[in-house]
């Protein structure tokens, strides 16, 4: 009697490929990021001292191209003075100076598409470097110095593939305490229906952080772990999980929870480091605010149009 034979892969394949196509065209367009009827020059405000020249769109903008073709500042400067030309435009250009300052404090816009339901939000994070030697300076050569990075925790939209809410730590801080100011970021009259996250997000901070929204959380708990003691709804919620999956198995609960949907993430964490493996800034605000442009770019790319998958049976 031979052994039970394994189940062939799930196959899947891509139902609109036409717009995707189209979608994908549109992303390589230059001119796509420039808004004609933008505020380009910094509105009078009437504040003390010397007020600032270029709006903050005409500076997100120009750093922008600088994270999408990953140029020095200077080059950026130059390139953005090209793309307004190309388009018409007598608009001034601010210098790699002016870039550089006001990278420090700028409030990136990021958009984003509100899904019509309720809100899923799939939940992971990722390590970035910024600075260090690279992958094969250091091992033909050794590590010459110390190898620092920081961390990327992104909540995604199911729906949309759009980021909600984005933070920037230190690669000290773990993945946990920082779910609650990711919620924080969605706004109170948007409902939340479910949050999914790894094992790592099992603690009462994030459990309760996800019931204060209403919402529910689909985290496996890991096989070590023991009940909570029910003292309250948030460990109710959090020990029917554990029950769930010793009752039925922990692949049958993710299939019925729909917990590998969070491989969307994953996979947006690799859109992210798409625009380089490190980052180009030292500041830590300057850091943040480049992380926001490649969030608010990603944004921008899910809202082109985006693939729509369906299994093959």
């Amino acid at each position: 009697m031979g052994g039970m034979t394994k189940p062939p892969p799930a196959r899947y394949r891509t139902t609109n490929w036409s717009a995707y196509n189209a979608a994908l065209r549109k992303r390589g367009s230059l001119l796509i990021w420039l808004d004609r009827e933008m505020m380009w020059l910094a509105p009078h405000e009437g504040r003390p001292g010397r007020p600032p020249v270029f709006s903050e769109g005409a500076i997100q903008f120009c750093l922008s191209i600088k994270v999408l073709f990953k140029l020095p500042l200077r080059q950026t400067a130059g390139m953005v003075a090209s793309l307004l030309r190309m388009a018409g435009l007598d608009w001034p250009v601010p210098d790699c100076s002016t870039l550089c300052r006001r990278q420090k404090s700028l409030a990136v816009d990021i958009p984003y598409r509100r899904a019509n339901g309720l809100l899923n939000l799939l939940v992971d994070s990722t390590g970035i470097k910024f600075l260090g030697d690279g992958e094969w300076q250091a091992r033909k050569h050794g590590t010459q110095g110390r190898r620092q990075w920081r961390k990327v925790h992104l909540a995604m939209d199911m729906a949309t593939s759009g980021i909600r809410a984005v933070e920037f730590t230190p690669s000290r801080d773990g993945d946990s305490p920082v779910l609650p100011d990711l919620l924080e970021q969605i706004p109170d009259d948007e409902p939340i229906d479910t949050v999914t996250a790894d094992g790592a997000y099992d603690t009462r901070c994030c459990h309760t952080a996800i019931i204060e929204r209403q919402a529910t959380a689909i985290i496996p708990i890991r096989k070590n772990r023991r009940p909570w003691k029910e003292d309250g709804p948030v460990a109710v919620a959090r020990n029917d999980i554990l029950r769930a999956t010793r009752h039925f198995g922990r692949d049958i609960w993710k299939r019925w929870t729909g917990y590998h949907l969070r491989s969307r993430v994953e996979a947006k964490m690799r859109c992210l480091k798409a625009f380089g493996e490190r980052i180009a800034a030292r500041d830590p605000d300057r850091q943040t605010d480049e992380v926001h442009i490649r969030t608010a770019l990603m944004n921008r790319f899910s809202a082109l149009g985006t693939a729509e998958i369906a299994r093959v049976a």
